[in-house]
């Protein structure tokens, strides 16, 4: 498999070439980047070879070892997303459910708009004020907003504290390390560039106003045990112990990054399981911030049902990318019925714009981590610490979840 790995790589640099969203990350052989750029090959070209190799792999090889039958499935699944995303580079039309299933191995269940405003309705029982809920809301959440001239302070504390509890109970490469940077015009809130060597380039977009709660999403999200834990254990296990090089390349539109953002998003709860997180909050981020502890319990329980609004993000774009609603229409829905600010309901539409299907990643790929964590550990916080570490250090993807 190992020739295989290598064709897999510089097929997905090519890609690059034609889709400057798809190399999400690369540190491999110097020689292979040069290659790519030197020489562009054409899309029909790109599909043909990942065609090729499809059929070199065949069917999983019988008596392999777990680990190589993962490899072997890795390695198809992921050029079989390849060979998705050229053909549609090259015209190829395809409805939302059809390109997630194709690209990240999973659907997302559409819900109806009455379970969504059955959410609404009830936080409108919690909300002080008057005006409607969507008023109430907006006006409740930017009281919870952090001051850019402490941004950085707070964000600082939340990584660390993420890190030293992912520490806990995992052991991180010795050098491990990131750089965090405060960017603007982006269609996404925080980013994890990963540079190998277990470095990783972690950014924040300072757009929008930044709330309390993002401090510790962010910092586990792109950090502790998230995305630069992730490659950075990827990187340890499966490329310097292995020497499979096909990890030194991740495709961004691929099932890999069902896994990748699911994890992200589950390892928060890792993190902070049950109340730790508000408790947390409450004595160190809510002061450092400015903000008043006493309101930290009220603020969660609000965005405790606000979470359940997060489906309604799918099913916008799922009805936006089919040609069901236009873009300002997508955007007054998640107003609507995921209680996106005006501003934000806009920036959504823009990340939808650039990354399609990939939204299912974070909701549903969170979902699917977690049922297979709680599976296998059930309730015993060393056992699921346990799974969660196999998930980021085996070549695992979404169709090993259930």
């Amino acid at each position: 498999m190992d020739s295989i790995a290598e064709e897999y790589v510089k097929l997905v640099l090519a890609v690059g070439k034609h889709d400057t969203d798809y190399v999400d990350a690369y540190y491999g052989p110097p020689a292979w980047r040069a290659q790519s750029d030197s020489v562009k090959l054409a899309l029909p070209d790109i599909s043909a070879r990942a065609t090729s190799l499809i059929e070199r792999l065949g069917t999983t090889p019988t008596g392999a070892a777990d680990v190589d039958r993962l490899r072997h499935s890795y390695l198809r699944t992921q050029l079989r997303a390849l060979a998705t995303r050229v053909a549609m580079l090259q015209g190829t039309k395809l409805t939302f459910d059809q390109e997630s299933r194709a690209l990240y191995d999973a659907v997302a269940p559409t819900e109806p708009d009455a379970r969504y405003q059955q959410v609404i309705d009830s936080l409108g029982t919690l909300l002080p004020g008057e005006g409607t809920v969507h008023e109430r809301y907006e006006r409740f959440r930017n009281q919870f907003v952090i001051p850019p001239a402490k941004l950085d302070t707070v964000f600082r504390t939340a990584i660390a504290e993420c890190k030293a509890r992912t520490l806990r109970h995992m052991t991180l490469p010795p050098g491990e390390q990131f750089r965090l940077e405060y960017v603007t015009g982006k269609s996404w809130s925080g980013y994890n560039w990963y540079q190998g060597n277990f470095t990783s380039l972690i950014q924040v977009n300072t757009d929008l106003p930044i709330f309390i709660d993002r401090a510790v999403d962010l910092a586990c999200h792109e950090g502790y045990p998230g995305h630069h834990v992730y490659n950075s254990l990827l990187e340890q296990h499966l490329v310097k112990q292995r020497g499979w090089l096909e990890y030194t390349v991740y495709p961004l539109f691929s099932p890999q990054s069902l896994i990748a953002e699911g994890s992200a998003n589950y390892g928060i709860e890792m993190a902070f399981p049950g109340s730790e997180r508000v408790q947390y909050e409450k004595s160190v981020l809510w002061p450092m911030a400015g903000l008043d502890p006493a309101q930290a319990d009220r603020y969660y329980e609000v965005m405790k049902l606000v979470d359940r609004l997060s489906y309604a993000g799918n099913e916008a774009a799922r009805r936006y990318l089919d040609g069901q609603m236009t873009a300002q229409q997508a955007s007054d829905w998640l107003h609507r019925y995921a209680l996106y600010a005006p501003a934000r309901a806009q920036q959504r539409i823009r990340f939808i714009d650039q990354y399609r299907s990939y939204v299912i990643n974070y909701n549903l790929g969170k979902d699917m981590v977690r049922r297979y964590v709680e599976r296998a550990g059930g309730n015993d916080p060393a056992k699921r610490w346990a799974a969660f570490t196999a998930l980021l250090t085996t070549p695992m993807l979404p169709g090993e979840l259930d």
